[in-house]
């Protein structure tokens, strides 16, 4: 299983923190779509996640949060 660093993870998005919860939500997307079952060593999906983050791969947009209603 690969580290990643905090270092790497900012580089790609504005901090670490967001780029962990950027990761997250693009993992649970990628959960949705249908994988190749017969493929015994596949990469965890988080981790998938992670590296497609920190390699730039991966684009997102921050959206204002709407107050309580």
């Amino acid at each position: 299983m690969r580290v990643f660093t905090p270092d790497e993870i900012a580089s790609s998005s504005a901090n670490k923190y967001l780029g962990v919860l950027v990761a997250a939500k693009y993992a649970r997307v990628l959960n949705e779509f249908p994988r190749d079952r017969s493929a015994t060593r596949e990469k965890k999906l988080t981790t998938r996640a992670m590296e497609e983050l920190a390699q730039g791969d991966v684009d997102y947009k921050i959206t204002a949060r709407k107050r309580g209603e």
